[in-house]
């Protein structure tokens, strides 16, 4: 690899850069160029104005620890064994981090990674801040008994209180994508510019900037709250879905909170995501500071799973609705496919792996369940098998397979079949309409192939 001299600015020979921004718990509607009239993203959508939106992606799990080792490991939670909340991959695991380190990548990361366990890396060459703890269950000879003297806090309010107690303030998801994003604009004034030394970095960076908003609590500026009151449209008189699974845990309005308490929670979290959006607008700029061209870049934005916000009744994440369960996802490489264009086949988060590995001309590792985009980046999408899988816990499914969304509990709770052409908004379960009859076999025998059923 060498470097050139162009315009007075050291310009990297060989293979592109990447920035990857994700943020936690974004629904994928609430963002400007999904069309959403109230929330002002322009960062966002200029990436997407000039990059590929893939407006089927879906998260490998509607819950964020699984969901984001499911995407850096390439795997399904089955296959990495990292299926529920508190669980980690084992240490040395392949990541795509770890991938591209092994071929001579800088990968640095600044903010969430949500590791539990001993391998707080994971691949990852440096972390300049973040989330880095070890939980008690990973630790070798602890004495239990002392551990059990201790009552640790409960970690989050219930639904019905996060909801209640939304509104202005500077909350801990705030404080922590505000140092994040300045270590990670400090390391890239260092990383390019190094004026004390005069150093030029020659390798390729993966540099990962990953904030927690608009994770609950949703919590947001005075002048964003105020701004979003009166403009927002939240989710009222909605009815529990008719399931044990997808009905649980309600947020019932008029009982568990009032009309205005929803309409408080829902300005909040438009004024986190407005927040976001300001901070990676704050990163593009750094870079370009630094005299980098962001077109020479692959940039990607994902985020872990979404929001339901208040849909069928319900906040937060877990379930296989789309406001969970699909995440924004853009991929922007202008050097070699063109911009504005929108995607509507059925991906992954797992994808990514693979992605990232074609354009970077790394060789992908085998055991993935992970497919390269990029022949959809390159609108060639006649061999893709459009579907999605996202798995919660050990026993609930989802398969989405063109508009039909297939999902199973276990032998104790009801099969759902939802057919988003018919019934986007996901009210009717059509698992027993004969002329699904045949889908839903199909359906049943894949499940089973993926170990479910």
């Amino acid at each position: 690899m060498g470097i050139i001299c162009e315009y007075g600015r050291i310009t990297k020979l060989g293979k592109p850069n990447i920035l990857f921004l994700m943020s936690d718990e974004h629904r994928a509607d609430v963002t400007g160029f999904e069309g959403n009239p109230v929330i002002r993203t322009p960062n966002l959508d200029r990436l997407a104005a000039t990059g590929t939106v893939f407006r089927s992606a879906y998260t490998p799990s509607p819950i964020c620890i699984p969901a984001r080792q499911s995407m850096m490991a390439g795997q399904f939670p089955r296959t990495t064994g990292c299926e529920t909340f508190g669980q980690d991959l084992p240490p040395g695991h392949m990541t795509f981090s770890r991938r591209l380190a092994q071929h001579a990548y800088q990968t640095v990361v600044s903010g969430k990674l949500h590791h539990r366990g001993t391998d707080q890396m994971q691949g990852w060459t440096k972390r300049l801040f973040g989330d880095m703890e070890v939980t008690a269950s990973f630790l070798d000879g602890k004495e239990q008994s002392e551990f059990d003297k201790y009552k640790r806090p409960p970690l989050k309010w219930e639904q019905s209180k996060e909801v209640k107690r939304a509104g202005v303030s500077r909350g801990p998801c705030v404080s922590h994508d505000a140092m994040a994003v300045d270590v990670a604009t400090q390391f890239i004034e260092d990383y390019f510019n190094s004026t004390y030394y005069d150093r030029e970095e020659i390798q390729p960076l993966l540099l990962k900037v990953s904030l927690l908003q608009p994770h609950y609590p949703y919590l947001t500026s005075e002048d964003k709250f105020t701004y979003y009151l009166n403009r927002v449209r939240p989710f009222t008189n909605e009815q529990p879905f008719d399931h044990p699974f997808l009905g649980r845990l309600a947020v019932r309005e008029g009982i568990d909170a009032s009309e205005r308490e929803l309409r408080r929670a829902t300005a909040a979290y438009y004024g986190m995501i407005e927040t976001i959006d300001e901070l990676y607008g704050k990163v593009l700029r750094a870079l370009e500071h630094v005299g980098q061209d962001i077109d020479d870049w692959i940039v990607i934005y994902t985020s872990d799973h979404g929001e339901m916000l208040g849909q069928h009744g319900v906040w937060e994440k877990q379930k296989f609705f789309e406001g969970s369960a699909r995440v924004p996802l853009i991929v922007r490489y202008p050097k070699r496919f063109g911009g504005g264009k929108v995607v509507e086949r059925n991906v992954s988060l797992c994808d990514l792996f693979a992605t990232l590995c074609e354009l970077a001309e790394v060789p992908v590792p085998g055991g993935l369940d992970s497919r390269s985009l990029v022949p959809l980046l390159a609108e060639d999408d006649a061999l893709w098998d459009n579907e999605a899988v996202s798995q919660f816990g050990g026993r609930n499914l989802m398969i989405k397979r063109d508009a039909l969304k297939y999902q199973c509990y276990g032998p104790d709770k009801p099969e759902v079949l939802f057919d988003l052409q018919r019934n986007p908004e996901e009210t009717v379960n059509f698992i027993d309409e004969p002329e699904y009859r045949e889908q839903v076999e199909r359906f049943r025998l894949r499940a089973r192939e993926l170990k479910f059923g």
